[in-house]
């Protein structure tokens, strides 16, 4: 821990610099989804500051490629689906605060997002900052629990973006989203708890604060519920939702 406190900063400025250029970027063009498209490289911004000021290691190297491909990923999914049409949730907020969005979108998507970032992104650094005791097994189990979570996260991704390009309409409730009703959140979820082990492997053991609020926000706060809450009007939503559990794949009910 003494590692990460004697660097604890470096990478703030990074961070406040990117949420404000997001920010104006989004007056310009009149849409704050686009801090959407920016979330996955702003961990990668965070990764590549640290390891210019401490240089790279193997677990760091590891552990920064493996951030790079899912920030990079995240981004271009993200910004497919995006096409330049705000997201439903900001434009609400928009028409909700007329002309004292500009200034609120500062504070509460650009500024509160880049405070979350930077604290989900501890394990990162503390994987970063310390080479000790390298390999071992929860290298080898996080480097394994990481691919995992990134190949269910891009794999139910492409799935759904199959289901919409196929014009069938409706809900996609085959391949990863039979047994799941979110399962690119779990796969993120399960990225995080596998970055977290490499950070344990490098003495960052305390930084487990940051997969557990990971998890947190994607099940209870901003991934499952904010989604769900435009689905229910879906015809067959409720059935989907009786069989199919909300995070964690697993069987369904019969």
């Amino acid at each position: 821990m003494s590692s990460f406190l004697s660097g604890a900063g470096v990478d703030v400025l990074p961070v406040l610099l990117l949420m404000v250029g997001m920010w104006l970027t989004s007056l310009w063009r009149r849409d704050a989804s686009i801090m959407d498209i920016a979330w996955g490289p702003g961990f990668v911004l965070i990764g590549v500051t640290h390891a210019l000021v401490s240089g790279l290691h193997a677990r760091g190297s590891m552990v920064l490629a493996l951030v790079t491909l899912w920030g990079l990923r995240l981004a271009w999914h993200i910004g497919a689906r995006h096409q330049g049409r705000e997201d439903a949730r900001y434009r609400r907020w928009r028409e909700r605060h007329g002309s004292r969005w500009a200034l609120r979108s500062l504070f509460t998507v650009f500024l509160f997002q880049g405070v979350l970032m930077w604290l989900l992104a501890r394990p990162l650094v503390a994987a970063l900052r310390n080479p000790q005791g390298y390999p071992g097994w929860p290298d080898l189990a996080g480097l394994v629990i990481a691919v995992a979570g990134l190949l269910l996260e891009t794999i139910a991704d492409a799935q759904m973006k199959a289901h919409r390009a196929s014009g069938q309409g409706g809900l996609c409730v085959t391949g990863a989203w039979r047994y799941s009703r979110h399962p690119n959140y779990f796969g993120e979820a399960v990225f995080w708890w596998g970055i977290f082990l490499l950070a344990w492997a490098a003495g960052g053991a305390w930084t487990v604060f940051a997969p557990v609020l990971m998890t947190v926000l994607l099940r209870y706060v901003s991934g499952v519920p904010l989604l769900e809450a435009g689905l229910r009007d879906r015809p067959g939503w409720s059935e989907y939702a009786r069989r199919t559990p909300a995070f964690i794949p697993w069987r369904p009910r019969p």
